[in-house]
């Protein structure tokens, strides 16, 4: 069973940045993939960005040239850099990762205000 727990949410104003952190109980080097998604109020959860174990990754358009997914292996970590953030980034992100089968996290609320 492999376990996740994110941190590094909180408030910001629009424009501002925050990293998000992961950590897995687990060999993070041994997932095929390790990403983000969130979810707003009312709003279905969205997929963010993943990183695959080659390094290759791929984001969604919103967040695109504004946020930067990257992995530590050596520290079973995952981390989220989210820059020039909008109100509309407003949400509970979630990291995930991928083995046989899919692990998530608790998730960490990010809230922008404008």
């Amino acid at each position: 069973q492999v376990q996740l727990v994110e941190s590094g949410g909180g408030l910001v104003q629009a424009g501002g940045s925050l990293r998000l952190s992961c950590v897995a109980s687990g060999n993070i080097f041994s997932f095929n993939a390790v990403g983000w998604y969130r979810q707003a109020p009312g709003k279905q959860r969205e997929w963010v960005a993943t990183i695959w174990r080659s390094g290759f990754t791929n984001y969604a358009d919103s967040v695109k040239g504004r946020f930067t997914i990257s992995r530590d292996n050596a520290k079973n970590l995952g981390y989220l850099q989210m820059n020039n953030l909008k109100t509309e980034d407003t949400a509970v992100y979630y990291c995930f990762v991928d083995q046989i089968s899919r692990y998530w996290g608790q998730g960490t609320q990010v809230t922008v205000s404008s």
